[in-house]
């Protein structure tokens, strides 16, 4: 592969970070705090559903989401939404009046639910948050870009340590953590089976390159993982 592709990540997550909020002024501020409703969900809550009317631009204040693709008999996982995202950007445009995929909290979540038409009107009034939103819009396009690329290049043990890899760096920021994600959801991920992905991580727990006992994970050798990923 050229320079360029061998950069592509599968990982399920953006890089940029949400601040379209900071470029707002006081009162902005006040008409979107009015205008907006905090909402708990469960794990496996469904937080927006594919083809349902667009009312609202969703916010994550705590915990983890995903977005999907569901055709009644496949899923396709697009990304995972971490604290500090934004869902239904999508389907923002006045032109669209249905969510383009839906998105099911992983574990138990707050969302921050804006009147969509108030942030369309944000949009038109504010230049700085609007060149923030397409900044967003633009990083989520390269990463689902980079992450189809990858499934349908790379090889199941490389497609497996990009999302090891994608958790630990984008989601966590550390090396050992408690993984919220259960087989199956990595396997939703990896577009794989569960009994592959269990397979494989067996396989990387045995070679010595994770450590995995229940929920605990524990990245044993990251370069080696790394050179995984790239050559997968």
């Amino acid at each position: 592969m050229g320079n360029n592709l061998t950069q592509l990540s599968s990982c399920t997550i953006s890089p940029h970070h949400c601040r379209c909020f900071e470029t707002l002024t006081v009162d902005e501020k006040k008409l979107l705090d009015a205008n907006s409703v905090m909402i708990k969900y469960k794990k496996k809550e469904v937080i927006c559903k594919q083809g349902s009317y667009v009312s609202n631009v969703m916010y994550l204040e705590s915990g983890l989401a995903k977005v999907f693709l569901d055709d009644g008999a496949n899923i396709l996982v697009l990304k995972i939404i971490p604290i500090g995202s934004l869902i239904g950007l999508a389907s923002v445009s006045e032109e669209t009046n249905t969510y383009h995929y839906s998105a099911m909290a992983y574990i138990d979540s707050e969302v921050r639910h804006v009147d969509v038409n108030i942030f369309r009107q944000l949009l038109q009034q504010n230049s700085s948050f609007a060149k923030e939103v397409i900044d967003i819009l633009s990083s989520n396009s390269v990463q689902i870009y980079g992450r189809f690329f990858c499934l349908t290049h790379k090889q199941a043990y490389g497609r497996l340590a990009d999302i090891l890899i994608c958790l630990a760096d984008r989601i966590f920021n550390k090396s050992e953590f408690e993984l919220p994600l259960s087989r199956k959801d990595l396997a939703e991920l990896s577009g794989m089976s569960s009994e592959t992905v269990i397979r494989m991580l067996k396989k990387f727990h045995e070679d010595g390159l994770i450590f995995m006992e229940g929920k605990n994970f524990k990245m044993l050798d990251y370069n080696r993982l790394k050179r995984i990923s790239e050559t997968g």
